[in-house]
């Protein structure tokens, strides 16, 4: 099955740029990623903040969630990353992306949170190649709130709108497609990764793994 998927991913990706998805992960997967989720506790989270290492900052102009980065140290973790470098390696395969690292988070938007619009790679820069994300809130309501808003480039409408129902995955370009994410009334869960070039030099390491 994880095969069928893959496939379903690359020729999506490389027809339009994105996938998205209800129930695609094993369930016991997503099942694992949820409990993991609501068993961080609360000094675990860290706000979230914008840019990389010396450009990072906190910015509630910007978003006000919260994240826990993906370490593997956790059985959930191991799984997870163990389910990403499946995925890695065929879409190295087929697409040639050249896909090096992968880094990820587990994402919590308590009852008001949101995160502007934006993009998770800059034109030009080689760092974050392909975004991924699933969902972990069992019985979302469309009142409920919270979808994930995805724009056509620098198009200033809404291209379509993702309610974050619990098990559904996107994957997109990251350079290619602005998006925000909108206030909910309840608690929402994610956890999302990038896919990374390596863009190492000969004074600096990028990414570090």
């Amino acid at each position: 099955m994880e095969a069928v998927l893959f496939a379903q991913i690359a020729e999506a990706i490389y027809d339009k740029g994105y996938f998205v998805a209800d129930q695609t992960l094993p369930l016991a997967l997503t099942e694992t990623l949820y409990q993991q989720a609501l068993s961080i506790q609360a000094y675990q989270f860290h706000r979230a903040g914008v840019g990389r290492d010396e450009n990072h900052l906190l910015s509630e102009a910007v978003r006000t969630d919260e994240v826990c980065w993906v370490t593997g140290e956790s059985p959930a973790g191991q799984a997870w990353l163990q389910w990403v470098a499946g995925l890695q390696d065929y879409l190295n395969s087929r697409l040639f992306l050249g896909l090096f690292s992968f880094e990820s988070h587990f994402a919590h938007f308590a009852p008001g949170d949101y995160y502007k619009r934006h993009v998770d790679a800059f034109k030009g820069e080689a760092n974050r190649v392909l975004s991924l994300i699933v969902y972990l809130n069992p019985d979302w309501n469309v009142e409920d709130g919270g979808e994930l808003v995805i724009y056509a480039g620098e198009a200033e409408g809404a291209m379509f709108r993702i309610s974050p129902n619990f098990g559904k995955l996107v994957v997109f370009l990251s350079e290619e497609f602005p998006h925000e994410v909108l206030p909910a009334s309840r608690d929402r869960y994610s956890i999302a990764g990038w896919f990374r070039l390596n863009s190492s030099t000969a004074v600096r390491v990028d990414p570090p793994t």
